[in-house]
């Protein structure tokens, strides 16, 4: 069951990736958790994908995790009457609640939150940020502006308002319809989009309770400046990059992308660096060197996980990009200085039994020169905990719970397997011995260090540290 690295690949699933033959090469290439994007797909397209997953989870007897991706409110203006306008620099565009087609002067926006929220000042981006408007006056169901930036405009184009935060729920009812159905087939992760605040997650919190974890997707500007309560909240974190690359100015997303994972690495929560990551491997078997070197870096500054989008789901080559991820991840922890840059930015460990517990299991295994370390859980917490210390031996992680084996697949060093229900010392560490031996991740003689909570089977309660020496 053992991989060669610690980062994980988040791949998703499409037209290109659904079949029962796809789904097993993408894992035997290096998938550790497949996304199912909510905003495609039918139901019915999403039940299939997720029956075929387990049945290639059962084949190859490795945890999968599966992360359900939200659509979230989408903004977009209405029709126009006679095909896309041409919007010019410095020409006046009125934006209004009138659900009549739109012309070259005016549109609809059928969005009332966006106009409570607006001032004169703000800025709209239609179509991606490739169209920029000023706001120059504006009521409770218009707003009049100046375009800044021009270009073709047509119907149905996506609106960003950076800078303002819109009082919308992340959950629309399309969301609430999805979120029932895809609990309801096993989802390990549920990913919020739009989130702004740290109260966006309660409401998700409330609906989820614990069937599932949850994925913060940070896209708006909003959400930056309440990044720490955001982790806080939230079970790990996505960094939609291209998302923030349409409401903030480029250059300060690389700036956010290692502040998150900064944050996170503190917080012992798992994130994933996600958008364009090897884009061109879309359409070109081989990525440019820019796309390798970004890869590169989210591995170098920690990120538990890499993710793919389009160059898996609909992409012509997603199982080579999987194989290029994995050869990027593997060449980088190769790297002595990889090490260095590791150990470089952990941070001290919290004044709590588990972390204390924690951070001796990682030092105890660097000083014993120790094949792995072994965490036996019930919930994960200790796995988390353990990895949030970034040992240099892998994590194996015993629980007796699939749900758990599955939500931390996504998380860095992690390899989970199942394990029997243990009520006393003795036979956790014997059975934690066996498994490391028969999972390939020790041989006999070799030194291991066990980390787990008594009483066993209850959260949070890290607080006992074993070293074993593997006998037959």
């Amino acid at each position: 069951m053992r991989r060669r690295r610690k980062a994980k690949i988040v791949a998703t699933l499409g037209p290109a990736s659904s079949s029962l033959e796809n789904i097993r090469d993408l894992m035997r290439a290096g998938v550790d958790v497949f996304r199912l994007n909510f905003s495609h797909g039918t139901h019915a397209d999403h039940a299939e994908r997720v029956r075929l997953i387990r049945q290639v989870e059962t084949e190859m007897e490795r945890p999968v995790g599966i992360l359900m991706d939200l659509q979230g409110p989408k903004l977009r203006v209405g029709v126009f009457g006679a095909g896309p306008v041409q919007l010019v620099p410095k020409a006046s565009f009125r934006l209004d609640l009138d659900p009549l087609p739109g012309d070259v002067n005016r549109v609809t926006l059928p969005h009332p939150e966006i106009f409570a929220a607006l001032k004169p000042g703000a800025d709209l981006l239609l179509d991606d940020g490739k169209i920029r408007l000023e706001v120059m006056r504006c009521g409770a169901d218009y707003a009049e502006t100046k375009v800044r930036i021009g270009g073709t405009l047509s119907e149905r184009k996506g609106v960003n308002v950076p800078g303002v935060v819109v009082p919308l729920s992340p959950l629309t009812e399309k969301d609430h319809a999805d979120l029932k159905y895809g609990l309801s087939l096993g989802a390990d992760w549920i990913a919020l989009s739009f989130v702004q605040r740290p109260e966006d997650i309660e409401e998700a919190r409330h609906l989820i309770g614990k069937r599932a974890a949850i994925m913060v997707k940070l896209e708006k500007p909003a959400a930056i400046e309440h990044l720490d309560e955001i982790v806080e909240r939230c079970d790990g974190v996505m960094v939609a990059r291209g998302d923030l690359g349409v409401e903030m100015p480029p250059e300060q997303v690389p700036i956010i992308q290692k502040r998150t994972l900064r944050a996170c690495a503190k917080a012992g929560k798992p994130v994933i660096v996600a958008t364009q990551m090897l884009e061109s491997m879309i359409q070109s078997p081989i990525p440019t060197r820019a796309e390798a070197s970004d890869v590169a870096t989210a591995v170098y500054d920690g990120a538990d996980a890499v993710m793919l989008s389009a160059e898996s789901a609909s992409g012509k080559y997603p199982v080579e990009a999987v194989a290029m991820m994995e050869r990027i991840i593997t060449q980088v922890e190769g790297d002595p200085h990889y090490r260095t840059m590791i150990d470089a930015q952990r941070d001290p460990p919290e004044a709590t039994p588990a972390d204390a517990i924690c951070a001796a299991l990682q030092q105890t295994a660097t000083v014993l020169h120790a094949v792995c370390v072994i965490t036996y859980t019930s919930s994960g917490f200790t796995s988390l905990r353990a990895a949030r210390e970034r040992p240099d031996a892998p994590i194996l992680s015993l629980t007796p719970n699939i749900a758990t084996a599955r939500k931390l697949a996504l998380v860095w060093g992690v390899y989970s397997a199942l394990a029997e229900e243990v009520e006393d010392v003795d036979t956790m560490v014997t059975y934690a011995c066996r498994s490391a031996l028969n999972n390939g991740f020790a041989k006999l003689r070799e030194t291991v260090v066990i980390a787990a909570g008594m009483p066993f089977g209850r959260s949070g309660t890290t607080n006992l540290l074993r070293i074993a020496r593997i006998r037959s």
